[in-house]
């Protein structure tokens, strides 16, 4: 069950939503103002460390690299 983000298109609050199934995701409404006219946000991942490590890493990277090898 992801959480997605979202920003209301009425009153611009950006907000969190537990959303069950993707089928699901038009009938969010915003917390704020109770508007259904909600966007979806684009937004990074957090996975888990692999085994012994001992922190997370986010979905993104600082690195200027694309992952082909190349600097």
């Amino acid at each position: 069950m992801p959480i997605f983000e979202f920003v209301c298109t009425e009153c611009n609050k950006s907000f969190e939503d537990l959303v069950f199934s993707l089928s699901r995701i038009d009938e969010v409404v915003c917390p704020a103002c109770g508007s259904s006219q909600v966007k979806k946000k684009m937004s990074t991942f957090a996975s888990k460390p692999a085994a012994g490590a001992s922190s997370f890493s986010l979905g993104t990277s600082s690195s200027s690299s694309c992952g082909t090898g190349s600097v």
